[in-house]
């Protein structure tokens, strides 16, 4: 899935050039984050900022679902809990799906952008490996159960995707279809906490569990059967 990136020296230490202003930018989002910020990694925070926010509460969940994809400060799956609190199952699992769609879209467009040598520098080269190897053999089908397990981080796999021909549009089906379930039972499972229903919680936190950790030992044949 992946190939010649450039076309000349020239052309690459461009693209590294601007991957350094970007991996700078990005370090600085991080530390003033980690310094200033620290609360935007707790997902009670996020709930009552959100909640304080009113009519314009969607609006503002979207948003951060969105950036979460990009900087990845809450895992998704833990915001996806948080809008199933607030706004219910369904609702929350649809305004979580819209923001994990367009920041796996944008982090897509960027890795396209600047090429392979930025993935690199972002996304950890035991990752990169294990995407490399099962995508090359399994292709599309093969990206779409990695989306299917929640453990392998949006920002990271979209990124990857990008350095493959794949279409955006594919890119966006795929993780429109794959993220869902996942999403689904996060936010059923922050409902559930709402209402108090300890026991709901846990049933399906256990559900998530046991079929992440069937979709991982199963992967290459499930990949082979949906491809």
């Amino acid at each position: 899935m992946t190939g010649r990136l450039f076309d000349s020296p020239e052309t690459r230490n461009a693209a590294l050039v601007r991957v350094g202003a970007i991996a700078v930018a990005f370090a600085a989002v991080a530390v003033g984050v980690a310094v200033f910020v620290p609360r935007l990694a707790d997902p009670a925070w996020v709930r009552a900022a959100v909640e304080s926010t009113g009519p314009f509460a969607p609006l503002v969940f979207v948003g951060i679902q969105t950036l979460q994809v990009i900087l990845a400060p809450i895992p998704g799956q833990a915001l996806a809990a948080v809008g199933g609190y607030l706004f219910g199952t369904v609702a929350g699992t649809a305004y979580s799906m819209v923001g994990v769609v367009a920041g796996s879209a944008i982090v897509f467009l960027l890795a396209r952008r600047f090429g392979r040598p930025a993935v690199e520098r972002l996304v950890a080269d035991d990752a990169l490996a294990r995407f490399d190897g099962f995508a090359d053999r399994r292709g599309v089908a093969g990206l779409f159960v990695l989306f299917l397990l929640p453990a392998f981080p949006d920002d990271a796999l979209c990124a990857l995707a990008g350095l493959s021909p794949l279409r955006l549009r594919t890119l966006v089906v795929l993780v429109a279809v794959g993220r869902l379930p996942t999403f689904a039972l996060a936010a059923a499972a922050g409902q559930s906490a709402g209402a108090a229903n300890y026991e709901a919680v846990a049933l399906l936190v256990g559900v998530g569990v046991v079929a992440s950790a069937v979709v991982y030992r199963y992967r290459d044949e499930l990949a082979a059967r949906v491809g």
